[in-house]
Parts: structure tokens; C-alpha cells; sequence
């Protein structure tokens, strides 16, 4: 059973995870043979406080 875990900065819509899950399910059954039932999508999403890039914290698209 594959299991994807997704982290992204900030919120998406739910159209937007919708559409995410579509695509990677879509890229994983075809590339590894795994039928899409058994993929597992998990999108964890973090506030941009808690992400530093080079030392820095990230600040939230204005």
C-alpha cells in the first residue's frame, strides 16, 4: 500500500487537496502498478511560523 505524505507552507482549498490527491494517485498507480484504492494521500498543512528556510522563518504571502 503506498503512502504519500504531502507538506505544504500555508492552506490550500479543498479543491486545490482534491486535485493534488487526483494527480499524484493518477502518477503513482500508473508508474508502480499499484491499483488507486490502495494509495493513501496524507496532506499535512503548516503554518509558514513554523517552516525556516536558511536560518529564517517563512512569512505568509500577503
Amino acid at each position: 500500500m503506498p503512502y504519500v505524505n504531502i507538506r505544504v507552507a500555508g492552506e490550500l482549498s479543498k479543491e486545490q487537496k482534491s486535485n493534488i490527491c487526483e494527480g499524484v494517485t493518477k502518477v503513482i498507480a500508473k508508474e508502480a502498478g499499484k491499483p488507486p484504492e490502495s494509495i493513501l494521500i496524507f496532506i499535512d498543512e503548516v503554518k509558514h511560523e513554523n517552516i525556516a528556510k536558511g536560518g529564517t522563518l517563512l512569512q505568509a504571502p500577503k
